[in-house]
């Protein structure tokens, strides 16, 4: 399968093998969101959810899942990150959490997947700490915004409408 690293001749998956490419500085930025209930975005803002600091908790749960990556996605290299950053806006027109994760390292693989991943398990945890008070949370927009380093270059997504 052409184009599929992950896939040897036979279609079977396998690790790539990244022991020969050059380290170089790496670093992928994802964002998604978290909409919600005015009254649910009020309540975060406040303080006030009944498992605590929801910002703050989400935040420590990004950051974690992004060290943990390689446990979570099959095939994924364990990395020496030298830094994750997990931002979480409120976003009072949407209503609700934006969510913007950067990873970086000096490496020989790209880190998309510890970004995509902190977001994703950040978003999570939001739901979890709120969902008391708003079950129809939804969790979208999930996405790769940029990445820098390596072979393939520099990759930046197109502004959304």
């Amino acid at each position: 399968m052409v184009g599929l690293s992950h896939l040897d001749a036979e279609g079977t998956a396998r690790m790539v093998d990244v022991g020969q490419k050059p380290v170089t500085e790496r670093s992928a930025t994802a964002e998604g969101a978290v909409r919600m209930n005015p009254e649910t975005l009020a309540l975060i803002r406040a303080g006030a959810a009944k498992k605590g600091d929801v910002i703050g908790v989400a935040r420590i749960a990004g950051i974690m899942a992004a060290k943990r990556t390689h446990e979570l996605i099959p095939l994924c290299h364990p990395l020496q990150l030298s830094q994750v950053t997990v931002e979480i806006a409120f976003d009072d027109a949407m209503p609700g959490l934006r969510v913007t994760a950067t990873a970086r390292l000096a490496g020989r693989t790209g880190v998309e997947m510890e970004a995509l991943t902190a977001v994703s398990v950040a978003c999570l945890t939001i739901y979890d700490m709120a969902k008391a008070a708003d079950r129809a949370m939804v969790i979208e927009g999930v996405r790769l915004l940029e990445k820098t380093g390596g072979k393939s270059g520099a990759y930046h997504a197109e502004a959304r409408p």
